[in-house]
């Protein structure tokens, strides 16, 4: 990162081009291209994620104002709207997937070292969910959802200690939030903790045979035996914590071992909450407080719509939404990957804020990011001054400062 160099080109140079040019290659992403190829196309969208452009036309028009800079910025050329819309309905988006599970593998390691979604709990945990986005049925008669609308469900699990997303699948409205458990590869051992959309004892089962473990909410109509309850202090919320059998005869068939239950009410919410999970070590507490860090996947999903062009989509076909809805995916990584290597104490959503307008700037980007740390010294100096100077204010004097 030499000084001289535009912020954009900066982060831009932390992209693997090696890497990248391997997911090209794969699926042929440049065959037969004359203009605009598969590098300079991640390149103008990444642009329009981080500028928070509303639309194909906006990133053309600002990079095209921009000719001079093109070069500086690391983009080979500007195209018109038509061009790169053509390459977003056209271009095997399988290309930045494969891309985005590149950087998921290499960040995710980079955020172990945090601090644990849960005290105590060694364990990873993963929280699985979706998102909606709206559409036109009548542009996108292929992302049908539900009474006759259109919609866009993007599922993910989201790793609680990082907030780094470790797998995402782009489906229509329609596709049921079950159904995902079906593409994703179960890591031994780790904790996937899932709302009560999510209940399928069969797919369950699958998980408990791998050895990995699930808190799930129970849903109201569950008909269950109990054989056999702990004690359990009334004082910190918990109502029951129990080791079942369930008696419908399909679902005992599909899980036919015992399942905990544990019942837990929320004062503050005024809200009855009943988990199942086949973790029968972690004390019934701790399993409640699994379950309520599972809010972090919401507050991702709100994050990414605020910050990133997820909402306002850039094209109708299948493949240009996920192209966008990648590349938006990989913009959240390449920042969060800043972040580790710059040891920065901002957040991911405050760079993100500060990289969106010093698109043009040449500041070394290691001093763009210094910039809290030495507000903070300031901040400290001043203080310690003002105490000073209070400290030395004549009691016969009526001014605070000369």
């Amino acid at each position: 990162m030499n000084s001289g160099k535009y912020i954009f080109a900066q982060v831009l140079s932390l992209v693997n081009r090696y890497e990248f040019q391997k997911c090209v290659d794969r699926y042929k992403g440049d065959h037969a291209t004359s203009r605009l190829n598969c590098w300079n196309q991640f390149a103008q969208l990444f642009f329009g994620q981080m500028t928070g452009r509303n639309g194909l036309r906006d990133i053309c028009l600002c990079l095209g104002v921009h000719s001079n800079r093109l070069y500086h910025l690391g983009i080979k050329q500007s195209v018109n709207q038509s061009t790169l819309s053509r390459a977003n309905e056209n271009r095997d988006w399988r290309i930045f997937a494969d891309f985005g599970m590149y950087l998921i593998n290499l960040v995710s390691p980079l955020y172990t070292d945090g601090p644990e979604a849960i005290s105590d709990i060694d364990k990873d945990i993963f929280a699985i969910d979706s998102t909606t986005i709206s559409v036109s049925i009548i542009l996108m008669d292929w992302a049908k959802g539900k009474y006759s609308r259109g919609a866009v469900k993007m599922h993910m699990v989201l790793s609680l200690q990082g907030n780094i997303p470790t797998f995402i699948h782009i489906t229509d409205g329609k596709y049921h939030d079950v159904n995902a458990l079906d593409e994703i590869i179960a890591i031994a051992g780790a904790i996937y903790v899932m709302d009560k959309a999510y209940i399928d004892f069969n797919r369950l089962y699958k998980l408990h045979r791998n050895d990995s473990f699930f808190v799930v909410r129970a849903k109201t109509n569950l008909r269950f035996r109990a054989v056999a309850s702990r004690k359990i202090d009334k004082a910190t919320g918990l109502r029951c914590a129990q080791y079942i059998k369930l008696l419908v005869p399909k679902s005992r068939k599909q899980y036919p071992e015992k399942i905990r239950r544990i019942k837990y009410y929320d004062k503050e919410k005024d809200l009855t909450f009943v988990f199942l999970t086949n973790e029968f070590d972690l004390k019934p507490m701790e399993i409640a407080d699994i379950y309520r860090e599972r809010w972090q996947i919401e507050v991702f999903f709100r994050w990414i719509k605020q910050n990133l062009e997820v909402k306002k989509l850039w094209g109708h076909s299948k493949n240009a939404v996920h192209t966008q809805l990648w590349i938006a995916i990989c913009t959240y990584l390449i920042v969060a990957y800043l972040k580790k290597q710059l040891q920065s104490e901002y957040s991911i959503y405050e760079m993100t804020q500060i990289l969106s307008i010093s698109m043009f700037d040449k500041t070394p980007i290691n001093e763009l990011f210094t910039g809290k740390k030495i507000y903070k010294k300031i901040q400290e100096q001043l203080t310690y001054l003002i105490t000073i100077s209070y400290k030395r204010i004549s009691t016969k004097t009526g001014y605070l400062f000369k």
